[in-house]
C-alpha cells in the first residue's frame, strides 16, 4: 500500500511521537519528539538550514517519520535528509524505500538543489544499502560520528 509524506501539524504530532524503532535501532535515529522540536529552530552550518518534518502515513495511520533540510547557499549540498524512521510494527513493508523515493522526488523538483546529503551510523548496514540503492555515494568523510553520503542530482 502506498504511503504519503504529510507535514507535521498540530493535529498529528502527538501520534508521530509515539512511533518507535525496534530494539537495537534506538542509537541510529533521534526521537521524533526531539526532531519536531529541532525543526522549529533549524540549525546553522555554512548558512541556515530550514528543517521540514513529515509524518509517513499509510491511509490515515502514521507509520514513520522523516525530516529534510534545505540550504540553497551551502557550497556542496543544498538538500539534507536528516531523519528517516519507520515504526517497529511497520518495518519490512517497503515504507522506508517509498519514503526515500518521495523525498528524492521532492528534491529533484527543486531546480536549485544540486546535491543531497544523508548521514548514518557506520554499523547501520540496512540504511547504507537503502541509500546506496538510491544513488547516495559515501564520501569517506564523517559527519560527527556518522558516515556522510551524497546524491548528485545535477
Amino acid at each position: 500500500m502506498p504511503i504519503e509524506l504529510r507535514p507535521v501539524t498540530q493535529e498529528n504530532w502527538q501520534s508521530l511521537i509515539k512511533l518507535k524503532v525496534r530494539a537495537g535501532q534506538q542509537d541510529f535515529v533521534a526521537s521524533n519528539l526531539y526532531s519536531i522540536a529541532e525543526s522549529h529552530f533549524g540549525f546553522d552550518e555554512e548558512g541556515h538550514w530550514e528543517l521540514c518534518p513529515y509524518g509517513l502515513f499509510e491511509n490515515d495511520e502514521p507509520v514513520g517519520f522523516a525530516m529534510t533540510g534545505l540550504n540553497l547557499n551551502h557550497s556542496r549540498f543544498q538538500g539534507l535528509i536528516l531523519r528517516l524512521m519507520v515504526d517497529e510494527k511497520h518495518q519490512g513493508r517497503g515504507h522506508g524505500r517509498q519514503a526515500m523515493k518521495l523525498i528524492t522526488e521532492m528534491f529533484l523538483a527543486n531546480e536549485h538543489v544540486k546535491a543531497v546529503c544523508i548521514s548514518y551510523a557506520p554499523e547501520n548496514d540496512v540504511a547504507r544499502q537503502l541509500y546506496a540503492n538510491f544513488g547516495f555515494v559515501e564520501t569517506g568523510e564523517m559527519l560527527e560520528s556518522e558516515v556522510l553520503a551524497v546524491l548528485q542530482l545535477r
